[in-house]
């Protein structure tokens, strides 16, 4: 038993940096638009890159899992993470971040398979698997909670690219430790890797969060904007097909026709990442707080999802999958309506409560899903349900980032009310978002560049309010469906 638990904490080890570089460049925004020369557009994939090729390609990773066994997973990944955590820290250019965050999430995707399967493998028992789970959504939720303090950190004392390099340390430690105690899998040489069609899956999330982008801003024709959208669409109905009529496909499709499995996927997309992101925002544009105090001000919300999987993980065998599962999400729903209505300069313990209790609600509804998927998984199959795990947490990242950054736009162009005599091409940037409002008044006249910065800060603390709210909502319906669903599910 020593042993298994000695595996747990090597295999869980390096999904520390996978779990805190989906988040650790939250707070950098501002360096690296000067540091690099980044514009917004850049800033945002540099962002939401990690979160989308990872959502595309755990599936062929997973089933690379399958095919070569958990522990050989586990390795590759590891290098080839260390390898692009290098790439990142000494990136020249923007292109070459994106490119170098791109590759860092193929090495993550190796990794989170590996580490799910590696639990279902190491603990038969269900009891302990789900505390060992509980550990490995403390470590996932509570690194991408952590993140933005991580980062904060690092930009007070180093250069930017530090936050990538604390990746390289922990990648040899935990290559030389599993090379020699994690036990070996017993893959299945006859699982099939076909690339092309993790290269269509990609493409296709990257045009269906592109036309959603083009969309809200309105700076594409409809007509345009609804060919991606059905080039996207079509890109995944061709795929699924495909692995549907495959006699061993890449992934198992049918495996989202399991009440569970697809109530578990629902729950994964739950992703705090976007409101981070959008915390962070506001604390420094509005409130003038350095990377690291904003990071600091999240502090509860982190330390709250770090500690919240042991715990969820004995609710869940106590309660039931369907009690903490919806519950998890209502609370959550109840945690981002409550946010939205509050003032964080003068509300800060109000505000810090709210986000204990998202803290803990998003971490307990993550390991809902993640134990529902793994223990309703074939035991031979327990790569490729990790994959489908983290497929769907990812790509809720992913479009999280996207759907909050496009209700936080469209509201603070609609809301914010520039003053008069400014140039009409500089109105017009102005009021496509807060950082370009603040880069116009940098060039103005003081009274003017005042009153620029005042109506930004206004306008973004209501379409900060919006963005929270429009997400309650949506959590909350997304809890009643998670409650219907599993309603024949056994305790």
């Amino acid at each position: 038993m020593f042993r298994q638990w000695l595996a747990l904490v090597i295999i869980v080890l390096v999904y520390i940096p996978v779990a805190i570089d989906a988040t650790v460049l939250h707070v950098a925004a501002p360096t690296l638009s000067l540091t690099l020369g980044a514009s917004g557009n850049e800033l945002l994939w540099i962002i939401d890159i990690y979160s989308l090729v990872m959502a595309g390609m755990v599936l062929p990773m997973g089933a690379l899992g399958d095919r070569i066994g958990f522990k050989k997973l586990l390795i590759l990944g590891s290098v080839l993470f260390g390898l692009s955590s290098l790439a990142a820290a000494f990136s020249p250019t923007a292109g070459w971040l994106i490119t170098a965050r791109a590759s860092l999430a193929i090495g993550a995707a190796m990794i989170i398979p590996a580490t799910l399967a590696g639990i279902r493998t190491l603990f038969i028992e269900p009891r302990h698997r789900n505390i060992a789970l509980g550990v490995w959504a403390a470590v996932g939720s509570g690194g991408a909670a952590f993140g933005p303090l991580v980062g904060g950190m690092l930009l007070e004392h180093f250069y930017w690219g530090s936050v990538f390099l604390i990746n390289v340390p922990i990648v040899i430690v935990v290559v030389a430790l599993a090379a020699r105690l994690v036990p070996a899998q017993q893959g299945r040489p006859e699982q099939p890797i076909n690339i092309s069609h993790a290269l269509m899956l990609i493409v296709a999330i990257l045009l269906l969060v592109f036309s959603a982008k083009t969309a809200l801003k309105g700076v594409l024709s409809p007509w345009l904007v609804a060919a991606t959208l059905l080039t996207s669409a079509g890109m995944l109905f061709v795929f699924v097909r495909i692995q549907l009529r495959a006699s061993t496909p890449m992934i198992d499709m049918r495996l989202f026709t399991h009440r569970i499995i697809l109530s578990g996927v629902v729950m994964a997309m739950i992703a705090l990442v976007g409101f981070e992101l959008l915390m962070a925002q506001e604390l420094q544009f509005v409130h003038g707080f350095t990377p690291f105090e904003a990071g600091t001000f999240m502090l509860p919300v982190m330390v709250a999802s770090g500690f919240s999987g042991p715990i969820a993980g004995v609710l869940v065998g106590r309660l039931g999958l369907r009690i903490v599962a919806a519950g998890g999400m209502g609370l959550s729903a109840v945690s981002f309506i409550g946010l939205s209505q509050l003032d964080f300069s003068t509300q800060q313990w109000q505000a810090w409560s709210l986000m204990v209790l998202l803290g803990f609600s998003a971490a307990s509804a993550l390991l809902a899903s993640t134990s529902a998927i793994m223990a309703a998984a074939p035991k031979e199959k327990a790569a490729a349900a990790g994959a489908i795990e983290t497929m769907s947490y990812e790509l809720g990242a992913g479009l999280g980032i996207a759907l909050f950054g496009l209700l936080l736009t469209r509201s603070f162009s609609a809301s914010i009310e520039l003053p008069a005599g400014l140039a009409a091409s500089l109105a017009e940037k102005a009021s496509s978002s807060m950082g370009e409002a603040v880069n116009v008044a940098q060039g103005l006249t003081p009274a003017l560049a005042d009153a620029v910065i005042a109506s930004a800060k206004t306008a973004f603390i209501t379409s900060h309010s919006v963005a929270l709210g429009s997400a309650g909502a949506m959590l909350m319906l997304l809890a009643i469906g998670v409650w219907f669903s599993l309603a024949k599910v056994p305790k």
